[in-house]
Order: C-alpha cells, then structure tokens, then sequence
C-alpha cells in the first residue's frame, strides 16, 4: 500500500451511517438505531443516545471541594458528584457560560476565576454527548435556583482526601466526577513546576 492510500482509507470512516430511525425522543435525549456498514462491507445496527453536550465544574475554595448529593433514578442511590448539567434555555450559551449557571443553580456559588481543564465524552460507546470541564475558584455563595428535578440536592464540602474515601466508599461513583479529578490531578501538576 503507498502512501496516498493509506491516506485515503484514513480519510474513509470506519463505519458508515445507511439509515437512521428515531426510537425514542424528550427534550433531553434522542434515542436512535443506526443501520451501519463496516469497512469490509458487513452490515449491523448502532443504538446511540443524542443528548446535548454539558459542562461539569469542580468548585474549590482552597482546602475544600463542593460536591452535590441527589438521588439518581437510573440506579437508584443518592450518590455525591460535582456540579454539572446542560443548559437548555437561553439557547447558544458557552459552555463556561453554562457552567456558572449550573454552579449557581446546584451549589449556589458564583466563582471569580475559571479554567478550562478539559473536554471528555461522556461515554462514546453508546452516546453522542460530551463534556468540558472548568476548574472555579475564588467562590462566594449565592442562593441556589435549583430545577423541580433537583429538589432532593443537597451540598457539602469536602478535603481532597475525604473526596477520595467517597469514591473508594462508593457514595462517589459518577465516571464524570472522578475524570475530572484526573485532568484536575494533570492542571496541578502542570502550574506546580
């Protein structure tokens, strides 16, 4: 194979759309099943969750993280996790734009400064949707304008050390949170040396 060959079959998808059937749709998420073909032809179905993109923010004051606790219906725990969501309306909000509105609506915090840690899919393998992740600092409370769907939230402070007893206790286990320590982790270490 030469070069511009390769090229080519690099530019080419791996797997291709033939059709596309909505299954199931609210106005957060669209559930389709795709008709796909391989590479080498062979024909099979994808089932994907469309949702929108969505911002997760990691609130720390210095000494302390403020996580929420709610009660997540899909697997039936309350479980503690770092702010996060997507913001519908007003619709074209950045997504730092949309992260201090999710701060304020969930953990009633306003930040000073932010930084941008990273974009993560949030689980590529069966869903479209991403999110960017934004350390805030320098916080001050504001009351919270939480949505009917969070009624039950509550929020709490905790060390870098306590954080990881939640995860290691499983009261932490939402995959989002935990990678955002990880780029959290990687943003430290780089701004230290």
């Amino acid at each position: 194979m030469t070069r511009d060959e390769d090229d080519d079959t690099e530019r080419q998808p791996d797997i291709r759309c033939l059709d596309r059937r909505t299954v199931y749709e609210n106005p957060w998420m669209t559930l389709t099943e795709d008709v796909v073909e391989r590479r080498d032809g062979s024909t099979g179905i994808y089932g994907v969750v469309r949702s929108r993109d969505f911002s997760l923010i990691v609130p720390f004051d210095g000494v302390h993280f403020h996580l929420v606790e709610q009660y997540r219906y899909p697997v039936e725990q309350r479980l503690w996790e770092f702010p996060q969501g997507a913001v519908v309306d007003p619709p074209g909000l950045t997504p730092r734009e949309a992260a201090a509105i999710e701060l304020q609506e969930e953990a009633g915090l306003v930040a000073d400064t932010w930084t941008h840690l990273g974009f993560l899919h949030a689980g590529y393998g069966r869903s479209s949707s991403g999110f960017d992740v934004f350390l805030a600092t320098d916080l001050s409370p504001v009351p919270t304008s939480r949505e009917i769907e969070e009624q039950d939230m509550r929020c709490g402070t905790f060390t870098e050390d306590e954080v990881w007893q939640l995860i290691s206790r499983g009261l932490m286990t939402d995959s989002h949170s935990v990678a955002a320590l990880a780029l959290l982790d990687r943003y430290m270490r780089r701004v230290a040396h």
